[in-house]
Protein backbone atom coordinates (compact mmCIF):
# COMPACT_ATOMS: atom_id res chain seq x y z
CA UNK A 1 0.00 0.00 0.00
CA UNK A 2 1.46 3.30 -0.68
CA UNK A 3 1.91 6.07 1.72
CA UNK A 4 -1.13 8.44 2.05
CA UNK A 5 0.73 11.14 0.26
CA UNK A 6 2.14 9.08 -2.63
CA UNK A 7 -1.97 7.76 -2.82
CA UNK A 8 -3.53 11.24 -3.70
CA UNK A 9 -0.23 12.94 -5.18
CA UNK A 10 -0.58 14.77 -8.28
CA UNK A 11 2.41 16.82 -8.43
CA UNK A 12 4.56 17.07 -11.65
CA UNK A 13 1.41 16.07 -13.36
CA UNK A 14 0.10 18.16 -16.95
CA UNK A 15 -3.27 19.41 -16.52
CA UNK A 16 -6.29 20.81 -18.74
CA UNK A 17 -8.96 22.73 -16.98
CA UNK A 18 -11.52 24.32 -19.34
CA UNK A 19 -13.51 27.41 -17.71
CA UNK A 20 -10.80 27.70 -15.75
CA UNK A 21 -10.75 31.44 -15.42
CA UNK A 22 -13.58 31.56 -12.76
CA UNK A 23 -15.86 29.37 -10.92
CA UNK A 24 -15.67 25.08 -9.79
CA UNK A 25 -13.08 25.36 -12.42
CA UNK A 26 -10.94 27.94 -10.63
CA UNK A 27 -11.32 26.30 -7.65
CA UNK A 28 -9.91 22.48 -9.15
CA UNK A 29 -6.94 24.48 -10.87
CA UNK A 30 -5.97 26.13 -7.87
CA UNK A 31 -6.06 22.80 -5.78
CA UNK A 32 -3.91 21.13 -8.65
CA UNK A 33 -1.61 23.86 -8.66
CA UNK A 34 -1.53 23.92 -4.80
CA UNK A 35 0.05 20.45 -5.27
CA UNK A 36 2.54 20.77 -7.61
CA UNK A 37 0.54 20.31 -10.62
CA UNK A 38 1.49 22.16 -14.05
CA UNK A 39 -1.83 23.15 -15.19
CA UNK A 40 -3.62 24.97 -18.21
CA UNK A 41 -6.35 27.18 -18.26
CA UNK A 42 -8.83 27.77 -20.77
CA UNK A 43 -12.04 30.29 -20.97
CA UNK A 44 -13.42 32.20 -23.84
CA UNK A 45 -12.47 36.16 -22.57
CA UNK A 46 -9.09 36.52 -22.98
CA UNK A 47 -8.57 39.27 -19.98
CA UNK A 48 -10.06 37.03 -17.42
CA UNK A 49 -8.39 34.00 -18.28
CA UNK A 50 -4.74 35.62 -18.71
CA UNK A 51 -5.56 37.91 -15.25
CA UNK A 52 -6.93 34.14 -13.68
CA UNK A 53 -3.57 32.12 -14.49
CA UNK A 54 -1.44 35.01 -13.15
CA UNK A 55 -2.76 35.78 -10.20
CA UNK A 56 -3.46 31.48 -9.32
CA UNK A 57 0.74 31.38 -10.23
CA UNK A 58 1.49 33.62 -7.89
CA UNK A 59 -0.68 32.71 -5.35
CA UNK A 60 0.15 28.40 -5.49
CA UNK A 61 3.93 28.92 -6.40
CA UNK A 62 2.97 26.18 -9.88
CA UNK A 63 3.02 27.31 -13.36
CA UNK A 64 -0.45 28.14 -14.52
CA UNK A 65 -0.48 29.13 -18.37
CA UNK A 66 -3.76 30.41 -19.89
CA UNK A 67 -5.34 29.62 -23.33
CA UNK A 68 -8.27 31.45 -24.16
CA UNK A 69 -10.65 29.85 -26.59
CA UNK A 70 -14.33 29.02 -27.49
CA UNK A 71 -14.91 25.64 -26.51
CA UNK A 72 -18.42 25.45 -28.38
CA UNK A 73 -16.78 25.76 -31.65
CA UNK A 74 -14.89 23.33 -33.26
CA UNK A 75 -12.18 25.95 -34.48
CA UNK A 76 -11.82 27.04 -30.59
CA UNK A 77 -10.92 23.58 -29.61
CA UNK A 78 -8.59 23.51 -32.69
CA UNK A 79 -6.79 26.23 -31.80
CA UNK A 80 -6.80 25.30 -28.08
CA UNK A 81 -5.13 21.81 -28.68
CA UNK A 82 -2.61 23.43 -31.41
CA UNK A 83 -1.16 25.50 -29.16
CA UNK A 84 -1.10 23.18 -26.27
CA UNK A 85 0.65 20.84 -28.04
CA UNK A 86 3.60 23.11 -29.13
CA UNK A 87 3.97 23.30 -25.28
CA UNK A 88 3.48 19.70 -24.37
CA UNK A 89 4.06 16.29 -25.22
CA UNK A 90 1.72 14.71 -23.05
CA UNK A 91 -1.75 15.47 -20.77
CA UNK A 92 -2.10 13.18 -17.59
CA UNK A 93 -5.24 14.88 -16.53
CA UNK A 94 -7.47 16.55 -18.58
CA UNK A 95 -11.11 18.09 -17.04
CA UNK A 96 -14.07 18.80 -19.17
CA UNK A 97 -15.52 21.85 -17.00
CA UNK A 98 -16.54 24.43 -19.51
CA UNK A 99 -20.08 25.21 -19.10
CA UNK A 100 -23.19 27.62 -19.83
CA UNK A 101 -26.64 27.93 -19.20
CA UNK A 102 -29.69 29.78 -20.32
CA UNK A 103 -32.84 30.95 -18.23
CA UNK A 104 -36.18 32.05 -20.08
CA UNK A 105 -39.79 30.80 -19.12
CA UNK A 106 -40.69 27.79 -21.27
CA UNK A 107 -43.00 29.24 -23.96
CA UNK A 108 -39.99 32.14 -25.16
CA UNK A 109 -37.30 30.05 -24.46
CA UNK A 110 -34.94 30.47 -27.78
CA UNK A 111 -33.00 28.00 -30.28
CA UNK A 112 -29.92 30.08 -29.36
CA UNK A 113 -29.94 29.12 -26.04
CA UNK A 114 -30.46 25.82 -26.59
CA UNK A 115 -27.81 25.25 -29.22
CA UNK A 116 -25.53 27.60 -27.24
CA UNK A 117 -25.34 25.20 -23.90
CA UNK A 118 -25.53 22.01 -25.79
CA UNK A 119 -22.64 22.91 -27.58
CA UNK A 120 -20.76 24.34 -24.77
CA UNK A 121 -21.80 21.54 -21.97
CA UNK A 122 -21.71 18.75 -24.57
CA UNK A 123 -20.40 18.80 -28.10
CA UNK A 124 -16.75 20.74 -26.41
CA UNK A 125 -15.89 17.84 -24.29
CA UNK A 126 -16.53 15.28 -26.72
CA UNK A 127 -14.87 16.95 -29.02
CA UNK A 128 -11.79 18.47 -27.11
CA UNK A 129 -11.23 14.82 -25.40
CA UNK A 130 -11.55 13.44 -28.98
CA UNK A 131 -8.42 16.19 -30.06
CA UNK A 132 -5.85 15.73 -27.36
CA UNK A 133 -6.31 11.61 -27.02
CA UNK A 134 -3.27 11.39 -28.29
CA UNK A 135 -1.67 13.49 -25.47
CA UNK A 136 -3.64 11.18 -23.12
CA UNK A 137 -1.97 8.07 -24.48
CA UNK A 138 1.16 9.25 -24.34
CA UNK A 139 1.40 10.30 -20.77
CA UNK A 140 -1.03 6.84 -19.56
CA UNK A 141 0.89 4.07 -18.63
CA UNK A 142 -0.51 0.24 -17.19
CA UNK A 143 0.19 1.42 -13.57
CA UNK A 144 -0.83 5.48 -13.67
CA UNK A 145 -3.27 5.63 -16.36
CA UNK A 146 -4.29 9.30 -17.90
CA UNK A 147 -7.84 11.04 -16.44
CA UNK A 148 -10.82 12.57 -18.23
CA UNK A 149 -13.05 14.37 -15.35
CA UNK A 150 -15.89 15.66 -17.13
CA UNK A 151 -17.97 18.22 -14.52
CA UNK A 152 -21.66 18.05 -15.20
CA UNK A 153 -24.04 18.53 -12.44
CA UNK A 154 -27.20 17.35 -9.85
CA UNK A 155 -29.37 19.40 -12.59
CA UNK A 156 -28.37 16.26 -15.17
CA UNK A 157 -29.85 14.09 -12.27
CA UNK A 158 -32.66 15.77 -10.61
CA UNK A 159 -35.35 18.14 -11.76
CA UNK A 160 -33.62 21.54 -11.98
CA UNK A 161 -35.28 24.83 -10.01
CA UNK A 162 -34.61 27.44 -12.29
CA UNK A 163 -36.18 27.68 -15.90
CA UNK A 164 -33.00 26.73 -17.91
CA UNK A 165 -34.02 24.06 -20.17
CA UNK A 166 -31.54 23.02 -21.89
CA UNK A 167 -28.97 22.90 -19.22
CA UNK A 168 -30.60 19.79 -16.85
CA UNK A 169 -30.70 17.49 -20.28
CA UNK A 170 -27.80 19.06 -21.07
CA UNK A 171 -25.68 17.78 -17.93
CA UNK A 172 -27.36 14.40 -18.24
CA UNK A 173 -25.78 14.44 -21.68
CA UNK A 174 -22.35 14.92 -20.26
CA UNK A 175 -23.12 12.58 -17.33
CA UNK A 176 -24.17 9.78 -20.09
CA UNK A 177 -21.19 10.77 -22.43
CA UNK A 178 -19.31 9.91 -19.23
CA UNK A 179 -19.94 6.57 -19.38
CA UNK A 180 -19.71 5.72 -22.81
CA UNK A 181 -16.39 7.10 -23.14
CA UNK A 182 -15.30 5.39 -19.91
CA UNK A 183 -15.92 2.09 -21.72
CA UNK A 184 -14.09 2.81 -25.47
CA UNK A 185 -11.60 4.83 -23.04
CA UNK A 186 -10.59 1.95 -20.46
CA UNK A 187 -9.65 -0.27 -23.18
CA UNK A 188 -7.00 1.97 -23.93
CA UNK A 189 -5.92 2.42 -20.44
CA UNK A 190 -7.39 6.22 -19.76
CA UNK A 191 -9.94 6.48 -16.73
CA UNK A 192 -12.75 8.62 -17.46
CA UNK A 193 -15.13 9.82 -14.15
CA UNK A 194 -17.74 12.81 -14.30
CA UNK A 195 -18.58 15.13 -11.32
CA UNK A 196 -21.89 16.47 -10.61
CA UNK A 197 -21.81 19.37 -8.43
CA UNK A 198 -24.34 21.14 -6.21
CA UNK A 199 -24.63 24.43 -5.00
CA UNK A 200 -21.11 26.67 -5.31
CA UNK A 201 -20.71 30.02 -5.00
CA UNK A 202 -20.27 31.06 -8.41
CA UNK A 203 -20.95 33.88 -10.96
CA UNK A 204 -23.80 30.97 -12.65
CA UNK A 205 -25.45 30.08 -9.25
CA UNK A 206 -25.61 33.90 -8.32
CA UNK A 207 -27.26 35.01 -11.06
CA UNK A 208 -30.28 32.20 -10.43
CA UNK A 209 -30.44 33.76 -6.53
CA UNK A 210 -30.46 37.08 -7.53
CA UNK A 211 -27.25 38.15 -6.66
CA UNK A 212 -26.38 39.34 -10.57
CA UNK A 213 -23.77 37.36 -10.98
CA UNK A 214 -21.48 39.81 -7.87
CA UNK A 215 -20.14 36.39 -5.77
CA UNK A 216 -18.80 38.58 -3.53
CA UNK A 217 -21.84 39.94 -2.17
CA UNK A 218 -24.56 36.95 -2.44
CA UNK A 219 -25.92 36.00 0.72
CA UNK A 220 -24.21 33.04 0.07
CA UNK A 221 -25.21 32.08 3.75
CA UNK A 222 -28.57 32.35 3.39
CA UNK A 223 -28.27 29.61 -0.11
CA UNK A 224 -26.61 27.57 2.03
CA UNK A 225 -29.39 26.92 4.38
CA UNK A 226 -31.76 25.40 1.86
CA UNK A 227 -28.96 22.72 1.52
CA UNK A 228 -29.13 19.94 3.74
CA UNK A 229 -25.12 20.14 4.77
CA UNK A 230 -26.55 23.26 5.80
CA UNK A 231 -24.11 25.64 3.47
CA UNK A 232 -22.81 25.89 -0.02
CA UNK A 233 -19.31 23.74 -1.39
CA UNK A 234 -16.40 25.01 -0.85
CA UNK A 235 -12.97 25.34 -3.05
CA UNK A 236 -11.49 22.17 -1.01
CA UNK A 237 -14.50 19.51 -1.27
CA UNK A 238 -14.54 20.31 -5.39
CA UNK A 239 -11.07 20.26 -5.58
CA UNK A 240 -10.01 17.76 -3.32
CA UNK A 241 -12.95 15.65 -5.35
CA UNK A 242 -11.14 16.42 -8.72
CA UNK A 243 -7.66 15.33 -7.05
CA UNK A 244 -9.14 11.82 -5.45
CA UNK A 245 -10.41 11.55 -9.33
CA UNK A 246 -6.66 12.23 -10.80
CA UNK A 247 -4.53 10.44 -8.46
CA UNK A 248 -3.98 6.64 -7.30
CA UNK A 249 -6.50 6.33 -4.99
CA UNK A 250 -9.07 6.47 -7.65
CA UNK A 251 -7.39 4.01 -10.27
CA UNK A 252 -10.16 1.56 -9.97
CA UNK A 253 -12.99 3.57 -10.38
CA UNK A 254 -14.24 4.01 -13.71
CA UNK A 255 -17.30 5.31 -15.78
CA UNK A 256 -18.87 7.13 -12.32
CA UNK A 257 -20.85 10.32 -11.76
CA UNK A 258 -19.74 11.13 -8.26
CA UNK A 259 -21.95 14.03 -6.77
CA UNK A 260 -20.40 17.20 -4.84
CA UNK A 261 -23.49 18.43 -3.32
CA UNK A 262 -24.16 18.60 0.31
CA UNK A 263 -26.60 15.84 -0.01
CA UNK A 264 -29.30 17.60 -2.37
CA UNK A 265 -30.07 14.41 -4.57
CA UNK A 266 -30.06 12.01 -1.76
CA UNK A 267 -32.39 13.97 0.27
Amino acid sequence: MKDLQNLFSVEGKVVVVTGGSRGIGEMIAAGFLANGAKVYISSRKADACNATAARLQAECGSECISIPADMSKLEGIQTFCSEFKSREDRLDVLINNAGVAWGAPLEEFPEAGWDKVMDTNVKGPFFLTQQLLSHLEAATTFEAPARVINVGSIDGIKTPVFDNFSYGPSKAAIHHMTRVLAAHLIKRNIIVNGIAPGPFPTWMLSTGVGGGGDTENTDWDAVGKSNPRGRVGTAPDIAGLAIFLASRASGFTVGEIITCDGGSVVS
